[in-house]
């Protein structure tokens, strides 16, 4: 049994190793079938891919010669372009070359002309010095002058014709400067002006009181005079008792003390009981209403001049202005006309108003003590307002307005204007006849001073002088320059209120006659 079962066993794998070795050789052969297949297809790829390359080589290369051949066209085409490029600028470098070379030609001709008229000039040169040096000998010998002489002469000559030139170049400077600044200036002073309506009183020396008859006048004296010694004594008054019906007058140069005498016989008249004692009593009532009157005068003003914050003490001093005179003019008046033209001109110009209006309303203070403490109102001014401590400002501004000082703001140049127009125009002051009369002299005697001058006139009260001249001596550039040198020697020497105008006049008359 074992034996058999071996033997099929043997039997099977015999048969299954000869299946195995079929198979194995039928695969083989198969495999190798499919891999020669393979390899046929493989190289039929390669041929055709070696084909396709070596006609997409081809291409390319006639492409590449195609490209060639074309940018060598191109190139060529370019080349072509750049000589005849070329060739144009040689042309024009060749025709320019050829203009300059004519041009050359022409230099050189104009040159050796140049060189013959030079000749010519320094010949005709050398002529002329000889004849000039002949003509020199010539004009010494007939004129009897050395070359010295005649140069000293002709410097003259030109020095005058210079002074000429400079006087007519300083009258259009002048006018050109003066042009917008006068229209300017004359412009706010004007508005200043029409703007400040003050009323104007001219104050004297002398009151009158009126008495309701004659019989008064014997009351007012008094036994043996001694109601009118009382009074006097009092007020430090003179009362003048003369034929002048039912009046009695009052004279003093203190406008406050007569003030109160004016009062005090006022009440005394009215009263009609007239003795010492009366007196006493009635001079000492006057005496308080008039401080109290000052007191108002100060404090109206200060309300009408827009001036706030004022000291107590300069209030009073305001007031006491009121019974001040300056050539006629009322102090207070004239400081409340300044005030106003201070400020207008400050709000024309932008400048502090209120410093301005300040300055110009204590700008004469010194003058309410000025006869009681030694010095000029200026001083006293300044030391009053440092007292009362006004700000230094203010201060400056008030000392500048007599020149004593140099003005460094605006609102101190504006009170200085301000007040020599409130001082200035027409009607504002006074003066004596001998002041008049001097004025007058001096202007004419400065004119008179000045070579070329024929004659001078001073009018208008000595606010004009007229100079007339030699025509034949002063032509009429030289009479302007007379006209401001004229103005400056008047500044120069004398002192006058507002300005002095200057008229040069120069006429030439041709005068015959027919017979």
């Amino acid at each position: 049994m074992s034996r058999i079962s071996a033997l099929v066993i043997a039997l099977i794998a015999l048969i299954a190793a000869g299946a195995f070795a079929a198979g194995y050789t039928v695969r083989k052969v198969t495999f190798e079938a499919r891999i020669g297949g393979l390899e046929a297809r493989g190289k039929a790829i390669i041929e055709e891919a070696e084909k396709t390359a070596e006609a997409k080589k081809r291409e390319a290369l006639l492409e590449a010669k195609e490209e060639a051949h074309r940018l060598r066209l191109e190139a060529e085409r370019e080349l072509r372009q750049e000589r005849a490029e070329l060739q144009q600028v040689e042309r024009r470098l060749l025709q320019r070359e050829e203009l300059l070379e004519r041009k050359l030609e022409g230099l050189d001709q104009r040159e050796q002309a140049l060189a013959r008229k030079a000749a010519s000039v320094d010949n005709a040169m050398a002529q002329a010095e000889e004849l000039l040096r002949r003509r020199r000998a010539e004009l010494e010998r007939v004129a009897n002058m050395t070359t010295e002489e005649a140069r000293q002469e002709l410097i003259k000559d030109v020095e005058a014709e210079i002074q000429r030139d400079v006087a007519r170049m300083i009258r259009e400077a002048e006018e050109q400067a003066k042009e917008q600044a006068d229209r300017k200036a004359k412009e706010i002073i004007a508005q200043a002006i029409q703007r400040c309506a003050v009323d104007h009183v001219a104050e004297i020396t002398v009151s009158v009181v009126n008495l309701p008859n004659d019989e008064m006048k014997g009351r007012i004296i008094g036994r043996e005079g001694r109601n009118i010694r009382t009074l006097e004594t009092l007020t430090g008054i003179d009362l003048i008792i003369d034929d002048t019906p039912e009046a009695v007058i009052l004279s003093g140069f203190d406008p406050v003390r007569r003030e109160v005498a004016r009062l005090a016989l006022e009440r005394l008249v009215a009263d009609g009981r007239i003795h010492p004692a009366r007196i006493e009593e009635m001079v000492e009532k006057a005496q308080k209403e008039v401080d109290a009157i000052i007191r108002e005068y100060g404090e109206q003003a200060a309300f009408e001049a827009k001036v706030p914050n004022l000291h107590p003490e300069l209030i009073k001093l305001l007031g006491r202005l009121k019974f001040r005179t300056s050539y006629g003019q009322n102090v207070l008046k004239h400081s409340l006309e300044v005030a106003y033209l201070a400020g207008l001109m400050a709000s024309e110009l932008g400048a502090n108003v209120d410093v301005a209006r300040r300055a110009g309303l204590l700008h004469d203070i010194g003058k309410a003590v000025s006869h009681e403490v030694e010095g000029g109102h200026l001083q006293i001014g300044i030391e009053l307002l440092r007292r009362y401590r006004e700000s230094p400002e203010v201060i400056h501004a008030m000392a500048c307005h007599h020149g004593d000082y140099e003005p460094q703001s605006v609102e101190a140049v504006l009170v200085t204007a301000a007040d020599a127009i409130s001082a200035a125009r027409p009607g504002a002051r006074r003066e004596t006849l001998e002041s008049y009369i001097k004025r007058l002299e001096k202007l004419e005697a400065i004119a008179d001073s000045f070579e070329g001058v024929e004659k001078a006139y001073a009018i208008q009260a000595g606010r004009e002088i007229r100079v007339i001249v030699k025509p034949e001596r002063i032509d009429d550039a030289m009479a302007t320059k007379m006209a401001k040198d004229i103005s400056k020697r008047i500044e120069q020497e004398m002192e006058y209120p507002g300005q002095i105008k200057v008229t040069v006049i120069r006429e030439t008359r041709a005068v015959e006659y027919a017979r």
